[in-house]
């Protein structure tokens, strides 16, 4: 059965809940840095599932992976062993520097695991996290989640401070007796790309050593390359007490993971914490198939290099619309002295798709296996609008 565009409207709008502001195409299938509607239309694809198909769209290799899985094993659950989750285990820990993964499904379910370990870990309730942060919209991300209007409607939630993002020292000011720990991107994504100091999480590393606070890095969206780095705290040469990473780890599969240090990994036990679907082996299958292409294509260096170049192609563009551009890698953000959602409609009517964050931001989270002449293309549609 195959519904025209105005059908699969009509029943999206009758059955399902109207909790997202959905833009008017409707996507029937991608492959690589480019999507088709339902229509036939072609678009090039700015925002990547909101920065999870790093590898693009369909990857044969992950693509493929998945087939063979799906013809072996969907699903048994966390009472066995799998050799795939052994396998996917061993990849994260070496890439991110950790001792110990737990498994799950999304990034804001990696988060709910990383505050309640935390809690668990330091016995105290409180949570330090910054201005414009987001972490996700269950209860206990939305805690540490800053914008009123997501929180507002669901409060109370868990006991939470705010301090201003890229101050080290309102950290330090804030920490007390009550503090579990401190929850902080490396990038803020959806608080409009922000990055900050170089200085920045190394400063906030050593507030945490000093006080004995755990430090929570949420690698959701910066994760598995998207910033020229593995995970952008690379940049910064910490590692962190706690770790979250979502989005881009499957290839365009669901999966999420939560990962820690040894000392702090040791105060989950037995029944502390679980997930049906967490690990499954279609997503390990996956994560192992999205990491090897990463690995093969290079694709982390690839970010880097393509990131130059697009800031630097988005530098030239007009001063009286384009008050900054900012980024790492492949995740980029240009600020504009308008409302961007004009914008992302007009990209959209002429085959571009973007993404408008925090009001003024145009967001580009292209796959990174976009190419230089599909940038260029990006580029000059923005440049007649």
């Amino acid at each position: 059965m195959s519904l025209n565009y105005n059908e699969i409207v009509g029943k999206s709008d009758k059955y399902i809940f109207q909790t997202y502001t959905r833009q008017p195409i409707a996507i029937k299938k991608a492959r690589g840095a480019v999507v088709t509607d339902v229509n036939g239309k072609e678009y090039i694809d700015c925002v990547a599932g909101i920065a999870v198909n790093n590898v693009g769209h369909c990857h044969p290799a992950v693509v493929d992976a998945i087939k063979r899985q799906a013809e072996e094993l969907i699903h048994v659950s966390n009472l066995y062993y799998l050799e795939c989750q052994a396998l996917l285990a061993e990849q994260l820990v070496n890439l991110s520097g950790t001792n110990r993964v737990f498994f799950c499904n999304s990034g804001a379910e990696a988060v709910e695991g990383a505050l309640k370990l935390a809690r668990k870990v330091s016995g105290k309730k409180e949570f330090i996290a910054t201005e414009h942060a987001f972490h996700g919209r269950t209860r206990g991300a939305l805690s540490v989640t800053h914008k009123e209007k997501y929180r507002k409607p669901f409060e109370p939630l868990s006991p939470s401070v705010f301090v201003p993002y890229n101050d080290a020292e309102a950290i330090r000011n804030a920490i007390t007796r009550d503090t579990a720990g401190i929850i902080v991107e490396p990038i803020q994504g959806e608080g409009g790309v922000i990055v900050p100091s170089d200085e920045y999480l190394k400063e906030v590393r050593e507030i945490c050593d000093e006080t004995g606070t755990l430090l929570i890095l949420d690698e959701v969206q910066t994760g598995f390359g998207r910033t020229g780095k593995w995970f952008a705290k690379e940049h910064s040469g910490i590692l962190p007490d706690i770790m979250t990473t979502a989005k881009a780890m499957g290839g365009g599969f669901p999966m999420g993971a939560l990962l820690a240090v040894e000392d702090t990994a040791v105060n989950f036990g037995r029944g502390d914490h679980a997930s049906t679907f967490g690990g499954s082996p279609l997503a390990c299958a996956a994560a192992l198939a999205n990491i090897d292409v990463m690995k093969k294509e290079r694709l982390v260096e690839r970010s880097g290099e393509l990131g130059t170049y697009l800031m630097g192609k988005l530098a030239g563009m007009n001063k009286d619309y384009v008050t900054e551009i900012r980024g790492r890698g492949l995740m980029v953000g240009m600020e504009l002295s308008i409302n961007c959602e004009d914008i992302v409609n007009k990209t959209r009517e002429r085959g571009i798709l973007l993404n408008c964050t925090s009001g003024s931001v145009l967001r580009f989270v292209p796959p990174l296996t976009i190419t230089k002449e599909q940038l260029d293309t990006v580029v000059s549609v923005l440049n007649e609008i």
